[in-house]
């Protein structure tokens, strides 16, 4: 009784505040609600409805998108962790703190911060590249470099907490296995490919199942830097950065279509818990653990 009584407090968090709100949220994805309040149930109608929604569909191909291209920061990471990782280097701590920053800075923070920065008119990556004589689009509002500009603050704003992970992971390699390639005369890089990168893809795995999870989510970024509403949808590369989240929050609050909305997000819902199983899945294939 005593276990019980110390998970308690914990099971109890979990199922007021995780459990609770996604059985709730499924039940109201088979109803429709009233412009002041109240719902009736209305069945599998939500989903059929999503089902020949384009704008979902297109919501969803974004943040796929998305997810896709922020996994370019997994390998950055590891290779920052590596440089960060040899033997006698100075200032590793200032180091660490310089990537970690973006990570414990508040997500409207950064986008706003970028948001400046992507500036057509008076942007500082704009002025930059007027040095050079190079006329930088407005990031945000070209349809043709939106999805990227986002995805570099998205890598940005996470590549710190992936690099702490990847450094933890690499200091747990055994010593004596360095030591004896050495002798066997592996260099750095053969070291690397041979004994780093299979030591670290437990690390790999666990890092790519939370940004997976995490670049799915997407929200926080894409609603400061393109706004919400018809503020929102004036930009022209607004169909390239809507998220499924972002579609979720616009029928939820804005039009208070909240019925269809909980259909949005439970569709998100299973679409992470696939892909998490499919990973599980394939990690079978690539992660080797001793």
């Amino acid at each position: 009784m005593w276990g019980y009584a110390f998970i308690a407090p914990t099971g109890l968090g979990l199922a007021v505040f995780y459990l609770w709100p996604v059985l709730q949220t499924a039940y109201f994805s088979f109803t429709e609600w009233g412009a002041f309040g109240g719902h009736t149930w209305t069945g599998l109608d939500n989903y059929t409805r999503l089902l020949g929604d384009p704008e979902v569909g297109r919501a969803m191909l974004n943040t796929l998108a998305y997810t896709a291209l922020g996994l370019i920061g997994i390998p950055l990471a590891i290779v920052f962790a590596a440089l960060l990782n040899r033997p006698g280097l100075r200032g590793v701590s200032v180091y660490r703190t310089a990537f970690f920053l973006p990570v414990v800075t508040m997500p409207v923070a950064v986008a706003m911060l970028w948001r400046w920065l992507y500036n057509g008119d008076y942007g500082l990556v704009n002025q930059v590249l007027a040095t050079v004589g190079i006329d930088g689009p407005n990031w945000i509002a070209d349809p043709a470099t939106a999805m990227y500009a986002l995805v570099v603050v998205g890598i940005w704003s996470s590549i710190g907490y992936n690099l702490i992970i990847f450094l933890a992971g690499m200091q747990a390699i055994p010593k004596e296995l360095y030591e004896a390639a050495s002798l066997d005369g592996a260099g750095r890089v053969r070291q690397f490919f041979s004994i780093t990168l299979p030591m670290l893809s437990p690390t790999a795995f666990f890092v790519s199942i939370v940004s997976v999870i995490g670049s799915l989510q997407l929200f926080d970024l894409v609603f400061v830097m393109t706004g919400s509403g018809q503020s929102a949808r004036a930009n022209p590369a607004y169909g390239r950065l809507q998220t499924v989240v972002q579609l979720f929050y616009e029928r939820a609050f804005v039009t208070n279509d909240r019925g269809y909305a909980a259909a949005i997000v439970i569709a998100l819902l299973v679409l992470i818990a696939g892909l998490t199983i499919l990973q599980f899945r394939l990690q079978r294939r690539w992660v080797h653990y001793v």
